[in-house]
């Protein structure tokens, strides 16, 4: 059984700076910096410039000086 969105934690809550070239913006990303211990969600960063995942909190922040416009 997959537990609600909200009862997962992860063990350490990450800040995570993206650029424009990292757009569209998924949570685990394929760097390897984050474990895959959850599905991967697309998050809307270009729409605000933050966006956080809705299963381990970590937080997107487009990079200061990046532009939302990155030509999609």
């Amino acid at each position: 059984m997959t537990e609600p969105a909200d009862t997962l934690q992860s063990p350490t809550q990450n800040r995570v700076e993206v650029t424009a070239a990292d757009l569209p913006v998924h949570c685990p990303m394929s760097n390897g910096l984050l474990p895959f211990w959850h599905p991967i969600v697309y998050l809307p960063v270009e729409q605000l410039g933050h966006a956080k995942c809705p299963y381990c909190g970590t937080e997107f922040v487009l990079k200061e000086g990046e532009s939302l416009a990155h030509g999609h």
